[in-house]
């Protein structure tokens, strides 16, 4: 493997700022890298080596001419298969939008292209983000790049085993219910979820629109905070986008200190341990933890009792905004047409033809329970306390961050199962996220990071801060991570794979 392919994104910047390679050399690497492995992780669904080298190029001509550039400019990116890209294939991972072509660009794609990013392909994911493992894709599970015989998380699973084999530095991701954060534990990645409307959504395919939120898959901390500067800013294209720009760059300035947490208290959230997590995640957890309190931050202990009803909330909410967004596609607009085979063609039969056709059994389990849950005898015993949920969980993290800075739990309760092992049991795959979802409810940032590995896979540690206090967490991230010394993913078997 190219040794380059092994630096940080903010290092491959310096280098293509100084001279020392060009945005065309640093892309063909990659390039030649999905190449050699993809075969193996099957992280992409398309991949665009012509649209890329054509950014490359024009990357190395400007900065040749002398023109300032964004900081980022020629550091290849990859885009989960659900942001819309113009001209581009976008599948959502789903047979129903098989071969279509967004005559737009997501409002985050186009901060991309401004800041001359090369973007290499699209990456494959769950079902319209529906799956904590990629088993769910139309097109084929991607490998977790630590072991193929195991999952790379979801629903971005995609991206997380694109960055985590050295086959790009950076990537776009989605969460829902902790789609980047739980693949970025599995995989030895840092994935992050801002602060909700911190980054505009428009041109996202909307799985629940009040808990999806794009954000950055990187190899370090410090790749995660750039990203998210690049992202991040008001959109007139989306309604729930924040009006002022949440501020993150802040977090590179703490200045040097063996104690650069000192007088911040770090909750541990009661609900959040306990039975359900695997000896190996606990024991990394617990190491991280000591770190932290190392580094100068006071550990307090707190509760947040309506967590333990949080997951069963967010399993009423998403399904029930799955209902009404996946309802668009219809045979009619866009994405594939099936026609009956027997019986009147009518937009009727057109549109049940095309659905069954199209959707996954999972598309499906989560339309019929939304659809359920949203008639008119259930919505107030089940959506209407769902909502009501979703309020206490908020006030109680509200009551949380009125007691310590930021919170910490393990990213996922374990590290990455076999194919095939909760295929047969959706609950247990559901429990996958059950860290990971308050923050959605809350619309609160959260990150993940590596903390280390049990019996050879990846675990990870979440910090979870309030809502537009982006530049909190990513500090705390960044002294962790340097004080954890980890080398992951530098560490991944796939390092070392050949054609």
């Amino acid at each position: 493997m190219n040794k380059l392919l092994m630096k940080s994104a903010a290092e491959m910047a310096d280098m293509l700022r100084n001279g020392e390679i060009t945005s065309v050399e640093l892309t063909q690497a990659c390039l030649d890298r999905i190449a050699e492995i993809d075969g193996k992780v099957h992280a992409f669904l398309h991949v665009d080596a012509q649209g890329a080298l054509a950014t490359a190029a024009e990357v190395d001509k400007v900065r040749a001419a002398g023109e300032e550039l964004h900081p980022l400019a020629g550091v290849p990116i990859a885009v989960k298969d659900n942001i819309v890209t113009r001209g581009v294939p976008t599948t959502a991972g789903s047979k129903i939008l098989e071969g279509w072509k967004p005559p737009y660009d997501a409002t985050v794609v186009e901060k991309i292209k401004a800041a001359k990013l090369p973007i290499v392909g699209k990456t494959n994911l769950d079902e319209f983000a529906m799956g904590s493992s990629t088993e769910h894709s139309a097109y084929g599970p991607s490998k977790n790049p630590w072991d193929t015989e195991r999952i790379p998380g979801g629903s971005g699973g995609g991206s997380a085993a694109a960055v985590g084999s050295f086959m790009v530095p950076l990537a776009l991701g989605t969460d829902t219910g902790g789609s980047i954060r739980q693949p970025a534990a599995v995989t030895g990645t840092v994935g992050a979820k801002p602060t909700y409307g911190a980054v505009s959504r428009y041109g996202a395919i909307a799985m629940a629109s009040s808990l999806d939120q794009i954000g950055p898959v990187t190899r370090t901390v410090e790749d995660a905070i750039l990203l998210q500067d690049l992202l991040s800013g008001n959109d007139v294209h989306d309604s729930t986008s924040l009006a002022e720009k949440v501020e993150v760059l802040s977090a590179l300035e703490v200045a040097e200190s063996s104690k650069p947490l000192a007088g911040m208290k770090v909750g541990l959230v009661k609900e959040l341990g306990g039975e359900g997590y695997e000896t190996g995640v606990v024991e990394n957890f617990n190491k991280a933890v000591d770190k932290l309190r190392d580094l100068g931050a006071e550990i307090v202990e707190i509760s947040c009792p309506t967590f333990e009803y949080a997951l069963w909330a967010y399993y009423l909410i998403m399904p029930a905004e799955v209902s009404s967004n996946l309802a668009r596609f219809d045979g009619m607009r866009y994405g594939i047409r099936v026609e009956p085979k027997e019986g009147p063609v009518t937009a009727e039969t057109v549109m049940a033809a095309t659905r069954a056709a199209g959707f996954g059994p999972e598309v499906k389990r989560r339309i019929i329970l939304g659809t359920h849950v949203l008639s008119a005898g259930n919505f107030d015993a089940f959506y209407g306390a769902a909502l009501r949920v979703r309020t206490l969980v908020q006030r109680d993290l509200d009551a949380a961050f009125s007691k310590v800075d930021v919170f910490v739990s393990p990213s996922t309760p374990g590290v990455a199962f076999k194919f095939g092992e909760k295929m047969n049991d959706p609950l247990a795959m559901y429990l996958n996220d059950v860290t990971t979802i308050p923050a959605n409810l809350a619309g609160t940032p959260a990150l993940s990071l590596p903390s280390g590995l049990s019996e050879g896979l990846p675990t990870g540690i979440q910090i979870v801060a309030p809502a537009q206090e982006d530049a909190r967490m990513y500090r705390v991230g960044l002294a962790l991570e340097k004080a954890l010394g980890l080398e992951l993913p530098q560490d991944c078997p796939a390092k070392e794979w050949e054609k």
